[in-house]
């Protein structure tokens, strides 16, 4: 067994992210939805029970001996042989569900950011040490096999993040969900940094074969676009029928979403698309080989990336195509797959209930309705009855372009039945606020669905809001600010309708797996009953003043320091600095969350001390790690990452700054350098502009794993500062409604810049080009944007974020106190778990239960 061959990854790739060797791995087809028709056992819970198994999928599914297996052949093997453990749990769960008829939550999301898969299945069957000792038994190291996996990049940032936390608290808590989504080909792009500049790459993830998911080509669903629509007589009846131009099939991936702990096994089903007739003989014999196979390359694209580059009316079609695709097989799925047959869906509120994550889904309220009024029959109001009850929607954001529309033209071309459906939705609506509200038509204009200007849009959020059983922010003053200043007037027509589920996170992953040293310091202080009951680490507030406790929680913090510092010099090439306080700011690229705030601090700091007016030796050693992607079509936030490095090639490289002051920007963020890097910091940046955030999910996984919080009071702050006290939590900034009220007057940038002295050498250091060689225009259009937009008022809250930041300095100074705050912020963020978000969803909204 000594003689296993371990292959290095690529050079100059990512060690703990990229595979070593390609090995495609063949598809599995167990049931599309999983029957247990006989009987099924897992494997021996030992050792060598373990490594029989394990060399069984090695030699018979991977076709190698161990001596001359490659790395991805022992991970395949590796990952095969603990799903396996999974499998007979998922059986027995889909029977369960499929025997007790329970209400059913169906999770459409655009996105899943799930993570890498092998650890935490290994964590879900208590297989670790069994897992660790069985490879060491056969000469290998499971760290190394566990780094060989390629995290699937099915999202883009919290949206999808937050999708994952709430299938696995729905899978924990014993409750039927099935998470409906997209399987693309490459995902989020992979991010490399060139000359300093963010270059996007494909995410080849399933490049080297994925143990995880369970493809079922037989049980695929038929997707029409285009055409036109008819009407025909039915009887006596006026119908209407959908005349489709073209069609794609949508092919089901089944995933495993295991509890934890409890002997549950959820699913998550993610389409792929393929072509009707992918081949053409005929032409391809003929000699035109591209045209023969161009029907499967235009079928494919609809899955082929997360979120298409859309500035172009191709990629604003495309995503359209993408969003309908993926509702209109998960519906079908439902109706047709998980009701048993004959099932009467006059009743289907009691069985399903659809949760809109954000506007991508949203066309699935016409597609119900379309398969109930046109292909089932129902009358149009017994229809609109069902579907009402059948969905609830989720909003995520506050910005007003963030809420999707479509142009009508693109709309009808591609859907011409559901704007069809749309109008009329639209009409009967407004009849009733016009029948409400006489003489009102501002108002009703004002509710529209379809909007006029700039061109004839339809408003999804607004079709969403219209149609769900309930309306819901992700944090108290995102939905404070959701149904008062986003959609007021529906509030005020739907009393009742909105409400806030406060978002949260898996302590499961995101604690429990991403922090051993804490995790393990918690369970022999609590016991281990807190991974499913986070509310009990209230208990560790005493432990605050126990100087014992202190000590052994500073002892975790440096093994995942000394985690983190290894993992970017390999991966990276990025060698931390020892002693420092690690400031981390990881977030989605956009003006509004304001890294450029964060960084005027940096340039602050470096150019109070090339200027002599600070000595170096009074500054307290901070290194400063950003994270972060721009979409690739988002100009200024790919100038504003190019600025970082920029700014950091020069500050790591002066010798006058005398290493007190680092930046750090590893590229390609994700869910597998989360993990790592969340358990290692000591602050934790959300710094956005208040009313901007409409909740967060990093700012609790911060909080969790001991970090202390510098940010305004906006999104979920609001509710972290409260629990975890004034007193650990460093708050700047202006309050929302201070916010509201700059803006009304005239919001003037330039005047914050020439009255505040250190804010204007900061810019002015920039614009020098300092940081570009010496050439002055490098950075002109973010110092413009600065000057003379500044849309997300960084200057105006500059000074401010200062005065913290030295508040910062000082508390880091007392190490005792500094540990004290530390945690109080994991005892008092229990609250902050998604298994508590799902109980307010369950109670306030979706109405299911455990079975």
């Amino acid at each position: 067994m000594s003689e296993a061959i371990l292959v290095a990854g690529p050079g100059g790739l990512p060690a703990d992210e990229t595979p070593s060797t390609v090995h495609q791995l063949g598809p599995m087809f167990p049931p599309t939805h999983p029957v247990a028709q006989a009987p099924v056992t897992s494997p021996t819970h030992s050792v060598d029970g373990f490594v029989k198994e394990f060399l069984r999928e090695l030699n018979t599914d991977q076709g190698v001996a161990l001596s001359r297996s490659t790395v991805n052949d022992q991970y395949l093997a590796l990952a095969s042989t603990v799903r396996n453990y999974l499998m007979a749990r998922w059986l027995e769960t889909s029977r369960k569900h499929r025997e007790t008829k329970a209400k059913t939550v169906g999770y459409l999301s655009a996105e899943f950011l799930l993570g890498r898969q092998l650890g935490n299945a290994l964590m879900a069957t208590q297989l670790g040490e069994i897992a660790e000792q069985a490879m060491a038994a056969c000469g290998l190291d499971l760290a190394t096999l566990r780094a060989q996996e390629v995290e699937p990049g099915l999202g883009n940032g919290g949206l999808g993040r937050l999708a994952a936390c709430f299938i696995d608290s729905l899978a924990t808590m014993s409750v039927p969900c099935i998470g409906y989504g997209i399987r693309y080909e490459y995902g989020i792009f992979r991010q490399t940094f060139v000359g300093g500049r963010q270059v996007e790459q494909p995410d080849t993830w399933l490049a080297l074969g994925n143990p995880w998911e369970f493809p079922h080509p037989e049980a695929a669903v038929r997707v029409d676009f285009g055409g036109h629509t008819e009407t025909w007589d039915d009887e006596g009846t006026e119908r209407t029928r959908w005349v489709p131009d073209w069609n794609v099939l949508g092919v089901p991936y089944n995933y495993m979403v295991p509890g934890y702990h409890n002997g549950r096994v959820n699913t998550l089903r993610l389409w792929s698309a393929q072509a009707t007739k992918a081949f053409d003989l005929q032409i391809f014999n003929s000699g035109d080989y591209a045209e023969a196979v161009r029907a499967q390359t235009f079928a494919e694209n609809i899955t082929k990336v997360l979120y298409p580059e859309d500035s172009t009316p191709q990629g604003k079609e495309l995503r359209l195509q993408q969003q309908y695709f993926f509702v209109a097989c998960s519906i079908r799925d439902f109706l047709e797959q998980v009701l048993e047959p004959g099932f009467d869906l006059h009743n289907l509120p009691e069985r399903i209930i659809f949760q809109l994550n954000d506007t991508h889904p949203v066309i699935a309220v016409p597609e119900l309705m379309r398969i109930l009024v046109d292909e089932k029959k129902f009358d149009w109001d017994e229809a609109w009855d069902v579907t009402r009850q059948c969905f609830a929607y989720t909003c995520h954001t506050l910005l007003p372009e963030a809420l999707e529309v479509w142009p009508v033209d693109l709309l009808g071309r591609l859907l011409p039945r559901h704007l069809e459906i749309i109008y009329r939705i639209n009409d009967e609506f407004l009849a009733e606020v016009r029948e409400q509200h006489p003489g009102d038509e501002l108002l009703a204009r004002s509710m529209s669905i379809i909007s006029d200007f700039p061109e004839r849009q339809v408003r999804m959020a607004y079709l969403a809001t219209i149609a769900a059983t309930k309306v819901n922010g992700v944090a108290e003053l995102h939905s404070k600010l959701l149904a008062e200043k986003v959609l007021p007037a529906f509030n005020t027509y739907f009393p009742g309708k909105f409400t806030n589920v406060t978002n949260g996170v898996t302590p499961r992953r995101f604690v429990r797996l991403a922090n051993p040293w804490l995790s393990a310091l918690i369970t022999d202080t609590l016991g281990p009953n807190w991974v499913t009951d986070l509310d009990r680490l209230e208990e560790l507030e005493p432990y605050a003043e126990d100087e014992e406790f202190r000590a052994a929680f500073r002892d975790a913090k440096q093994k995942n320091k000394t985690r983190l510092v290894n993992l970017l010099e390999t991966r990276d090439g990025i060698r931390l600095p020892a002693g420092h306080l690690l400031d981390v700011m990881v977030k989605r690229l956009h003006e509004y969350k304001r890294q450029t705030l964060k960084l005027l601090h940096v340039v602050t700091l470096y150019d109070q001390i090339i200027s002599g007016r600070v000595d170096p030796r009074t500054v307290t050693p901070r290194t400063v790690v950003f994270g972060a992607k721009a979409a690739p079509g988002y100009r200024m936030a790919k100038e504003i990452i190019y600025l970082i490095n920029s700014v950091a090639e020069v500050v790591n490289a002066d010798p006058r700054v005398g290493g007190r002051l680092m930046i750090a920007f590893p590229a390609n963020y994700n869910v597998t350098l989360a993990e790592k890097l969340i358990p290692a910091a000591d602050l934790s940046e959300q710094i956005s502009l208040a009313g901007m955030e409409a909740s967060g999910t990093g700012n609790m996984k911060f909080a969790l794993n001991g970090a202390l919080t510098i940010g305004t009071d906006d999104g979920a702050n609001v509710e972290i500062r409260r629990l975890v006290g004034d007193a650990n939590f460093f708050l700047f900034g202006m309050l929302e409604p201070e916010v509201a009220a700059l803006q009304a007057s005239g919001y003037q940038p330039s005047a914050y810049y020439e009255s505040n002295p250190d804010l204007k050498s900061a810019i002015d250091l920039i614009a020098s080009g300092a940081f570009s060689g010496g050439d002055r225009q490098t950075f002109e259009p973010v110092v413009s944007n600065l000057l003379y937009e500044d849309r997300f008022m960084a200057l105006a809250d500059y000074q401010s974020y200062l005065d913290a930041q030295a508040r910062v300095e000082a508390a880091y100074a007392d190490t005792e106190a500094w540990t004290r705050s530390a945690i109080l912020n994991v005892a008092r963020s229990g609250f902050f778990s998604s298994d508590r978000s799902m109980h307010d969803y369950l109670s306030k909204i979706w109405h299911a239960a455990a079975v």
